[in-house]
């Protein structure tokens, strides 16, 4: 009896343990400024899929000339992804789909992108999706900037 409460007790610990460090991690992220709620499909099939697979929901930060994006449920201190401006190219933009309107954030606007020939798809709320534009838009002189 004393050894199942022990392990019960030890379990709950670590659980929240766990969530503390979650916490933590958002916070440090966050710390820095210039985030925002991200969802990530690399490798973004050639058209269209409105199944919901492959969505990764993460924070993206500002960092310079780089977007770095960082996964929620993860330990990990680094990102990712990181998106150089330089190399982003914007196709389009669309609103979920499907059964994508229930893996995405409920306000997600979908912007089909290519980085480094690698097509993929950021998913963010209207107001990310305005400054996200307007830092591409914003590089400095003489680097290209591709906007659809």
């Amino acid at each position: 009896m004393v050894l199942a409460l022990t392990v019960c007790g030890l379990v709950i610990v670590l659980v929240a343990v766990g969530l503390f460090v979650f916490g933590l991690r958002r916070r440090l992220i966050q710390r820095s400024g210039g985030t925002f709620d991200c969802s990530l499909r690399w490798n973004a099939p050639e058209k269209s899929d409105t199944s919901g697979k492959g969505w990764g929901y993460g924070i993206a930060r500002y960092n310079g000339d780089r977007i770095e994006w960082f996964r929620v449920f993860s330990y990990a201190p680094r990102p990712r992804r990181i998106l150089e401006r330089s190399a982003i190219e914007v196709a389009g933009r669309r609103a979920p789909e499907g059964e994508e309107e229930l893996a995405l954030l409920s306000d997600a606007i979908i912007l089909a992108c290519q980085h480094r020939g690698t097509r993929l798809e950021l998913a963010m709320s209207e107001d990310a999706l305005t400054g996200f534009l307007a830092w591409l838009e914003a590089a400095p002189p003489g680097q290209r900037v591709n906007v659809a």
